[in-house]
């Protein structure tokens, strides 16, 4: 099935819940939510990329750019830009992983795009 779940989606499903909860109870600033949720996406970013998956590692980077996008341009701007890359990495997401996006490059010259990163 090309949605089936892999060790990396089980963390993230774990991951920004725990990081909601955590910048609730510690009542942090929203630059520093911002920070943990960019930085958390950009190392679901690089493992997307080293596990053969160019694109969904694409979406994971609009994310961060959609958190910052959030810090440095605030008011109406920042939304728009903020719901723009949402968008484009949702599209990147499931896009590549339907099959919708050509492969760009197979990690050992049989991967598909929807191969787990745990095979």
């Amino acid at each position: 099935m090309a949605l089936a779940l892999d060790r990396i989606d089980v963390m993230t499903i774990i991951g920004f819940p725990v990081l909601a909860a955590a910048s609730v109870s510690a009542a942090l600033e929203g630059i520093v939510v911002a920070a943990l949720v960019g930085g958390f996406a950009l190392s679901l970013s690089t493992w997307r990329l080293y596990g053969g998956r160019p694109w969904e590692a694409l979406a994971w980077l609009a994310w961060v750019g959609a958190a910052v996008a959030v810090v440095i341009t605030p008011g109406t701007l920042g939304i728009v830009a903020f719901l723009v890359l949402l968008l484009v990495g949702l599209g990147l997401l499931f896009g590549g992983r339907l099959g919708l996006l050509p492969t760009i490059w197979n990690r050992d010259g049989t991967a598909t795009s929807d191969e787990s990163v745990d095979d």
